[in-house]
Parts: structure tokens; sequence; C-alpha cells
């Protein structure tokens, strides 16, 4: 969690200047460069990548457009944004296994804020199709898993219940696969291994003693902040592994007053995508 923390304040500050850098030949357009140059790339199977500055930048705010066209010249694919990259580390690779390469590109949704990127994962077999979109975020790590399978480690956001900074904002480990041609959550199926980017919390009686004498002010100092975001971030990785029962005991090291309002926070944040598990909260409520 430490780690992270320090990652996230960094990224914070270098920011501007990392997306203001561009590698050495490397296929991309942002926005607000002087040497922004149309890119062209063969790929396989006669399709070919065209990316570079758009032509009507001025009727839609989008600075740059990447498109995939086919043997015949049509575009079968084309995405538009403030920035926009060909991710040639990931390209290549086969995400939804059906032995056929992928095309991989990074968008900016964001309008150059740093904060919204977006990767697209397109398949051209057996005929050109979309195979999934994933919000940056948080880290995102493309890697083959132990059989081979093309993995995707999403650091995901989650809440900010207690804490009013974004350096002290929750984050949890998410792993996603492609299977039967869909995006998939597989975190549970991960969640023995011992990695270091599982938010693994384990919080010491001087944590705990600060976070009960803490007041509730409209902004906690940082150090309490930092064992709110951390508290936060292992009740949502256990959520993420689907070990329920941990992530409900979670919320009895929390003192009386904050308990209600982190199972309320968590309660109306999980509704959609864990309806069981929040439902539980609720009747947590009643009883505490």
């Amino acid at each position: 969690m430490r780690r992270f923390l320090f990652l996230s304040l960094f990224a914070t500050f270098m920011a501007p200047w990392v997306y203001a850098q561009r590698e050495e030949n490397e296929i991309a357009c942002q926005a607000g460069r002087d040497d922004n140059e149309p890119h062209k790339k063969k790929l396989w199977d006669r399709y070919e990548i065209s990316l570079g500055p758009a032509r009507n930048a001025a009727e839609t705010d989008d600075e740059c457009t990447a498109a995939i066209y086919n043997k015949a010249g049509k575009v079968v694919f084309r995405t538009n944004g403030f920035s926009v990259v060909l991710d040639e580390d990931a390209t290549g690779e086969d995400f939804d296994g059906d032995g056929k390469p992928d095309v991989v590109f990074r968008t900016d949704t964001g309008g150059g804020m740093h904060c919204c990127w977006e990767y697209i994962v397109y398949s051209l077999s057996p005929q050109p199709h979309k195979l999934f979109e994933l919000a940056k975020n948080g880290k995102v790590d493309m890697e083959k898993d132990k059989e081979g399978r093309m993995t995707i480690w999403h650091r995901t956001g989650g809440l900010m219940i207690l804490t009013s900074s974004m350096a002290n904002r929750s984050f949890a480990e998410k792993v996603l696969q492609v299977r039967d041609g869909k995006i998939t959550d597989v975190t549970a199926e991960f969640c023995g291994l011992s990695d270091d980017r599982f938010e693994r919390y384990e919080p010491t009686p001087a944590a705990l003693k600060k976070l009960t004498n803490a007041a509730q002010p409209s902004r906690y100092e940082d150090d309490v902040e930092r064992i709110i975001g951390a508290l936060e971030s292992r009740t949502l990785q256990h959520v993420y592994c689907q070990q329920f029962d941990e992530a409900l005991k979670d919320f009895s090291l929390w003192p009386i007053e904050k308990r209600k309002i982190e199972i309320r926070g968590f309660a109306d944040a999980l509704a959609k995508d864990y309806p069981e598990f929040a439902a539980k909260l609720r009747d947590m409520l009643k009883t505490n």
C-alpha cells in the first residue's frame, strides 16, 4: 500500500512531463506537439494501421486519430482522442486464445487531463471486431499467466468514503482475461498467489488506536487518511477476490462511529456489481 501511495503521488506531479514525452520511433499522436507526423504500420493478413493528427480536430476536439484498414483500403476500425498511441508491446499478443494476434491502442479520453486513458483491444480474426475496452484508472499490466494466457492486471480505483485526498483513495487489484470472446473477471482464481499487487494490509494496534482516537473533521490528518485508505483497500480486495466473509470481518476493525459510515458506503458503491454482498452489509447496519 505504501508503495502504491508513493507511486500515485509521484505520478500526479510527474504526469505532465510523462505524457509530454514520446519514445523515439513510437507510433503515437499527442495533442499540442509540433512533431506529430502521420504513421503507417503494416500488420498481418494485409491489414495496415494509420495513426496521426485528425483532419477535423477543430470540429471534434479530438486532435488525434488511428484507423485499421483492410487489404481493400476500407476502414474496419477507428479511434479518436486527445492523444492516441499504438501499444507496440501488447500488439501482436493473442488475448482471446484464437491463435491470432490482436491490436492494442491507448486513447486519451480526458482531454489531456492525465486522468482518463482507455485501452482498446481489437481482433482481426475471423472478422475484425472489438474484443474489449478498459478504462485505465490505475496501473495496468498485460502479461501471460503460467498457462500462457494473456492476463490483464488492473489496479482499480475504489471508494473515498472517509478520505478527501485522491492520494489516499482506496485501490485494489482485479485480474481479467478474455474467455468465450468476452472480458471476464477472474480475480478469484489468482488470489491465492503471493503477489504483492494484491492489497493485504495488516493494521498495527497503533494504527487502529490512531483511527479510533481521530475525530471526524471535514479532513483528517494525512497519516489517518492513509490508514483509512489502506483499510478500505484491504476490504475492497477481499470483495474482488470473492472472499466475502473476510470482507465482512474487516468492518470489525473500525471504531463504531466510523464503521456505520464505511458499511453504508460499501453497500451503496457495490450494490450493482456485488448485490448479495451489499445486501449483507445492509443487514449489518441493522445490528451495528
